[in-house]
């Protein structure tokens, strides 16, 4: 896996010594490893068993201590204290907990509901319209207690707003609409869709919901009371509130907070040379002319090598278009980026 990682980062245009370092590894142990045995990764793991190591009689103890008729009832953190209380420590909770999911004895027996393990919403885009993400934020209005809501709808792929609205209420109709409006109205084939969002009531309300089963549009939602499941609508938000141009005085009218937000939408979809995909605009990565624009760049960063040869080291700026883009990429992924990026 290691050695694939950076065969994928170098094909890609990486350096052979950033790729190794972003993995923690010198481009001279990665020699040494094609060099012997065909590459395989002969890291070792541990020497030695830690100091700290329970012994197998220790461990044994602790097995037979919270089966006890007296405590197999209790949890850890009920039964180190009930120990301590006799003048008996046996070890902490961590340590009780990692012994019994070692030995498969963790299996919830109580009448209550087991703890439900939530997947961590993964989704990738290859193209514009394959995947939105949106949610809703609130606008300060002059009156103390009351806002605005203003709903955006970003296109992950290209970073474009592709819908947007202010209102005066959060509503699952509203909601609703505006997807269906975005869809008409870039002429999006909903069956290709997935939209992403929180656990919010205008997200996961009924007639949302039916609104997206009946368009064919897959619906994702993030895994509930984690904030970060919704990263890139959660960065917009906040490209929006710290624009220089965001007013320093609450909002008087709905048509005040539309006419903002409209300026703002033209502003980040067509003049906004976003960081994450090259520092080209949203617009033109949607509408397929980032090609052109980094390829001019990258012509420009060709003739200056020539005209200066001395003060280039090595290969020019990476002027590539960006590949795939993910929403909560795993471990890998996240290497990958940094790598190649």
């Amino acid at each position: 896996m290691t050695l694939d990682l950076i065969d994928e980062a170098t094909s890609s245009g990486a350096r052979l010594a950033k790729a190794c370092g972003v993995l923690g590894i010198s481009a001279r142990t990665v020699q040494r490893w094609r060099k012997h045995d065909g590459g395989a990764d002969q890291r070792r793991g541990p020497a030695h068993q830690p100091q700290k190591a329970f012994s197998e009689q220790e461990r044994q103890k602790v097995l037979k201590t919270v089966n006890s008729p007296e405590l197999r009832n209790l949890s850890p953190k009920q039964i180190v204290p009930t120990l301590a209380a006799n003048d008996e420590y046996i070890g902490s909770e961590a340590t009780i907990y990692r012994i019994l999911r070692q030995e498969d004895q963790l299996t919830h027996h109580q009448r209550s509901r087991s703890a439900q393990k939530r997947t961590k919403p993964r989704l990738v885009a290859h193209g514009p319209n394959e995947v939105w993400t949106w949610d809703i934020t609130y606008l300060q209005t002059t009156v103390r207690g009351v806002f605005f809501y203003l709903y955006l709808v970003l296109d992950l792929w290209s970073r474009k707003i592709v819908g947007w609205t202010v209102e005066a209420c959060e509503s699952k109709e509203l909601s609703s609409a505006l997807i269906l409006r975005a869809c008409e109205e870039l002429g999006v084939d909903p069956n290709s869709l997935t939209l992403h969002s929180d656990n919010g009531g205008p997200m996961k309300g009924s007639t949302m919901l039916v609104t997206l089963q009946r368009l064919g549009i897959a619906a994702s939602f993030s895994r509930p009371q984690v904030s970060n499941d919704n990263p890139f609508s959660e960065s917009l938000f906040r490209t929006l509130k710290y624009r220089p141009e965001y007013p320093n005085k609450p909002f008087d009218t709905l048509e005040q907070a539309r006419a903002w937000v409209a300026g703002f939408v033209t502003w980040y979809n067509t003049c906004h040379l976003h960081s994450s995909i090259r520092f080209v605009t949203p617009d033109d990565r949607y509408f397929g002319r980032e090609q052109d624009v980094l390829a001019r760049r990258q012509a420009t960063y060709e003739k200056a090598r020539q005209r200066h040869p001395n003060r280039w080291s090595g290969p020019t700026r990476n002027w590539n278009p960006v590949g795939a883009v993910y929403l909560n990429p795993n471990t890998e992924e996240v290497c990958l980026e940094k790598i190649v990026g």
